[in-house]
């Protein structure tokens, strides 16, 4: 599955059900190849010039996972922000959170 294959796909909510992923680790093939496989997330980490873009790259993460309503943890500081997704309610990874990367991916590269 390529990444615009997954981006042009739906994110449906995650409400608690259904189950996770047993082979996530092969569905990082889809995404941009920054991503990693983190435990139960998949994790990118971005970095810029200053604190103004990092901050802009939060909110832009922020304002994607509300579009989807599948939102991501995100951290940022003076040159660099990180964007994780995982299905808190489920404890693992989902089709949503591959759907919400590439999402992501889509708009920054």
């Amino acid at each position: 599955m390529t990444v615009s294959d997954l981006s042009n796909r739906d994110c449906l909510p995650c409400k608690g059900e259904g189950e996770t992923l047993a082979d996530a680790g092969a569905r990082m093939a889809g995404l941009h190849p920054n991503w990693r496989l983190d435990g139960t997330r998949i994790l990118r980490r971005f970095t810029f010039k200053g604190f103004a873009r990092a901050v802009q790259m939060a909110n832009l993460a922020a304002w994607l996972g509300d579009k989807l309503g599948h939102h991501p943890d995100v951290g940022f500081g003076w040159g660099w922000c990180e964007v994780a997704f995982t299905s808190h309610e489920l404890g693992g990874l989902t089709e949503n959170d591959f759907i919400a990367a590439a999402r992501l991916d889509a708009i920054v590269d």
